[in-house]
């Protein structure tokens, strides 16, 4: 099939890493079909209205429509859908439209299906569509979301937490689950060797992925002794780390790295022993299915859908910012009291369930239903 991917996140000029798990959803797809992707975002300071940036990325034909930015929100509304309309009139005109993440963004979605039959579904990442989220779109957010959400021929939530919270906004469309995809040829097996243990933490380093938390808890590992490395960054702010390891003189515990490429990611895995998220909030990590297939233990706070993919001896679940119990489970785990998976037994299971081709025919079999309901 001829498959457009769309997208309210994706990665751009503006924002390289945004909705780079959206990207690997449409390289997935393209093992077995023919997929280009359309995004158009706001800037501010380009002097054009439109802005055209065609490219060949990993074999997707992507085009970003940069629309001049205004402090109007109904103006850029109506830029957003002008440069997806001006866009769409640039790709070949597809069998089925892939959308994703609920912003208003996605009412072009609506608009192609409505003007040229072409059917749509939708994937949703956003956790403020979760069953008791503790953010949120408002109000106003959810009525487009839920008119997205009615229009759609599937939804793909990409964990059940996200299913339940979109159930409850009263959406009767089919609804089937497909989590985020890994390519676990990069994401390889580790090799076990004979060092200190070797902790790594990889994000956006927000508010959400509770920073001070993980460093109050490594620091008191270090006052009690124990023998380890962290690693931790990501595209966020690391100057509050850097002064926090600078203040208790922690430079031979922890190093600090910026924004990594995808394969560089990987590195960072496979030279790692153990993988540290302990967010407030998530909704099926892609770090964590990384982890998984690379062969690291993961410490992760119980939040989301991450639960729902979670093998036992895969790692530890931590109930949401309790420090105590993430301590503890730290120490167990470098006092070897805790039984761990095989390298093997986490790579085969990352392959069969993350894997491209797998995601793939998940895709593939969803949209043919909806040509064959």
């Amino acid at each position: 099939m001829k498959v457009l991917f769309i997208s309210s996140w994706y990665p751009n000029k503006l924002e390289p890493t945004n909705g780079n798990f959206v990207q690997r959803h449409a390289e997935a797809v393209a093992l077995q079909h023919h997929v280009e992707v359309l995004h158009a975002i706001g800037d501010p300071n380009q002097k054009e209205k439109f802005l055209f940036d065609e490219k060949v990325i990993n074999g997707l034909k992507t085009l970003i429509v940069y629309y001049r930015n205004t402090k109007n929100p109904l103006i850029n509304f109506r830029r957003r859908m002008k440069a997806y309309t001006l866009g769409f009139q640039n790709m070949q005109k597809p069998d089925i439209v892939h959308a994703n993440v609920m912003h208003n963004n996605m009412l072009f979605a609506v608009h192609v299906k409505k003007k040229y039959k072409i059917p749509y579904v939708v994937t949703e990442h956003w956790t403020a569509f979760q069953e008791n989220a503790t953010d949120s779109s408002g109000y106003f957010g959810k009525s487009i979301a839920k008119r997205i959400a009615t229009n759609a021929n599937h939804i793909l939530p990409v964990c059940d937490r996200l299913k339940r919270g979109i159930r409850s906004m009263g959406v009767k469309t089919p609804i089937s689950i497909v989590p985020n995809v890994v390519d676990t040829d990069i994401f390889s097996k580790r090799k076990i060797e004979s060092r200190p243990t070797q902790f790594l933490h990889i994000s956006s380093l927000t508010y959400m992925k509770n920073i001070p938390a993980i460093l109050e808890t490594f620091l008191k590992l270090h006052n009690a002794g124990y023998n380890f490395r962290l690693s931790i960054g990501g595209d966020g702010d690391i100057k509050p780390i850097l002064e926090f390891i600078k203040k208790n003189n922690l430079d031979s515990k922890i190093s600090v790295f910026g924004t990594l490429s995808h394969t560089e990611v990987a590195a960072k895995m496979q030279a790692s022993d153990a993988f540290i998220l302990f967010s407030r909030y998530e909704n099926q990590p892609c770090v964590i299915n990384e982890s998984m297939s690379v062969g690291l233990f993961v410490f992760s706070s119980d939040v989301g859908g991450i639960s729902e993919f979670f093998p036992e001896k895969f790692g530890v679940l931590i109930p949401k910012e309790n420090n105590d119990i993430f301590y503890a489970s730290l120490t167990q785990y470098l006092d070897n009291k805790l039984e761990t998976a095989s390298i093997e037994e986490m790579h085969t299971y990352a392959v069969q369930t993350f894997g491209k081709e797998s995601i793939s025919n998940q895709f593939t079999k969803i949209y043919n239903e909806c040509f064959n309901p």
